[in-house]
């Protein structure tokens, strides 16, 4: 038996567990992995919780000052003794901090509040716990999934879609979209290109911020005739509608932005996707793709759990790693592919490439 086995073997024994507790070496090693391992076990409880203070309006409550547990508890209409409870809880996940008899908000729950759509994100949680709530079913398959209606795009939804829908999941895409630009553009640099088309750029909030960072760069949006009806750009921006699944994609651009995009659909999509795209490209051209990526050979809590499960709850999308992205497209014919991991994986990783 392997060293690894035997270390296995050993942290399976509660006998062992009771033991390493009472060595000083290893007791901060197993209060460690106690303390992580219950972070989750008790995961849905904590998400929960933030979706009660979300929905209850309660970091807004007190962004003027702390509060009293009585005056939350009337203003959210939640016996006071309820109120405590969450108020506590709320505290001990380091949104809010206690003061005297109340509760103010911490720097976490104050950051929360300057999050573009994050508020919007977690509200949005509901469609997904409800495909969750039999968790060997969902894995198992087989089931309709509330994502999958909610994002009716990814089945290639071009024509009638319910408008409050589109427009629910316009916004979301755009408030989301924020942070993902930011850090787009940290990691990319456009100087020397002439024209940037961004496809399935939902409302236009990437190529706004392009717009922004790169005043002289001519600008394009591509995305279904539904999604960008809703798009108010000015005159800067040529807006094309169209689903890159059944139309040919708009010519003239020396680069093309695929921005959270290719995690919505399955490998053949994908693959008939970017053979489109590098056909659009002139030689020399470029493709930058921006998404949650899998850490792959080193998994990565917030894209190969959240993002992963998230997508196969939508039912055609997939997260994938930078190499499996890479060989989509060596296979489409690109060339000179460069991985960037992000500043904040759980916001976007980028990977560009050249059309040779």
């Amino acid at each position: 038996m392997g060293l690894r086995a035997r270390m296995l073997r050993l942290a399976t024994s509660r006998g062992f567990q009771a033991w390493a507790a009472r060595v000083p070496v290893l007791r901060r090693i197993v209060r460690a992995e106690g303390e992580a391992l219950f972070d989750i076990v008790a995961g849905f409880v904590n998400a929960q919780a933030l979706m009660a203070l979300v929905e209850l309006r309660v970091l807004h409550l007190l962004e003027g000052g702390p509060q009293s547990v009585a005056h939350l508890a009337g203003r959210c209409g939640v016996p006071l003794a309820r109120m405590q409870v969450l108020l506590q809880a709320g505290a001990a996940l380091g949104l809010l901090r206690r003061e005297g008899g109340g509760f103010g908000l911490a720097l976490r729950g104050a950051a929360m509040l300057g999050v573009p759509g994050l508020e919007g994100m977690v509200r949005h949680h509901r469609a997904l716990y409800a495909d969750l709530a039999d968790p060997v079913a969902f894995w198992r398959g087989g089931q309709e999934t509330e994502l999958a209606r909610f994002w009716p795009y990814v089945f290639g939804a071009a024509g009638a879609v319910d408008p409050e829908v589109t427009a629910t999941y316009s916004r979301l895409m755009a408030d989301s979209q924020v942070l993902v630009a930011e850090d787009t553009l940290r990691r990319i640099d456009l100087r020397g290109v002439r024209h940037l088309l961004d496809i399935g750029g939902g409302t236009g909030a990437f190529v706004t911020a392009v717009g922004e960072a790169y005043p002289d760069l001519r600008l394009s949006l591509f995305d279904l005739p539904v999604v960008v009806a809703g798009a108010r750009l000015g005159a800067r921006v040529a807006v094309f509608p169209g689903s890159f699944r059944d139309d040919v994609l708009p010519l003239g651009a020396d680069a093309i932005s695929l921005i959270r995009v290719l995690y919505d659909h399955d490998d053949s999509t994908v693959a008939a996707l970017l053979a489109k795209v590098h056909a659009a490209l002139p030689v020399g051209g470029r493709l930058i793709i921006s998404e949650p990526m899998s850490g792959g050979d080193r998994p990565d809590r917030a894209t190969d759990v959240y993002f992963a499960i998230y997508t196969m709850a939508m039912q055609t999308g997939r997260t994938r790693s930078m190499a499996e992205i890479g060989r989509l497209l060596a296979a489409a014919g690109f060339q000179d592919i460069k991985e960037s991991w992000g500043f904040r994986p759980f916001v976007t990783s980028v990977v560009t490439a050249q059309r040779k």
